[in-house]
């Protein structure tokens, strides 16, 4: 009894494993990949830094001052909006925003933003000072 037609070879009479093509065997073994190349790759442009990056708007920082400006509203809101009566709280805000803007101006632009980015005008700056070489020596 023989089996005509397919991969595997069957004799009548023997329990042996089939027989398969070599080229099975290799295929199933994984050979046939180690014999081949990896792709070449070719870039369309070259690889190397642009000579600047797009100007992006930096994202807004978080609010400052929260708390105080809604204790100083809540005062406005049960003393009919005066402002003899809530300049403690007004005094307070002031003090804040105040605080927050100088610690905004002393933020050099040379650190990094809290999120670890660096604004696109220090990247600029970095990339006119040392430029990319377009050919080696």
């Amino acid at each position: 009894m023989r089996r005509v037609g397919g991969p595997a070879r069957l004799v009548a009479g023997s329990m042996s494993a089939p027989v398969y093509p070599a080229w099975v065997t290799r295929w199933v073994s994984g050979q046939w990949r180690q014999k081949k190349r990896p792709p070449v790759l070719r870039p369309t442009r070259p690889l190397v830094l642009a000579d600047k990056v797009t100007n992006r708007k930096e994202k807004a920082g978080e609010a400052t001052c929260i708390t105080e400006m809604s204790v100083m509203m809540a005062c406005w809101k049960q003393n009919d909006f005066n402002d003899a009566a809530c300049a403690e709280e007004i005094r307070m805000f002031y003090d804040c925003v105040e605080k927050a803007e100088k610690e905004r101006k002393n933020l050099n632009e040379d650190t990094l933003s809290p999120q670890g980015n660096m604004p696109s005008s220090k990247v600029n700056k970095l990339l006119r000072r040392f430029p990319q070489m377009t050919r080696y020596v």
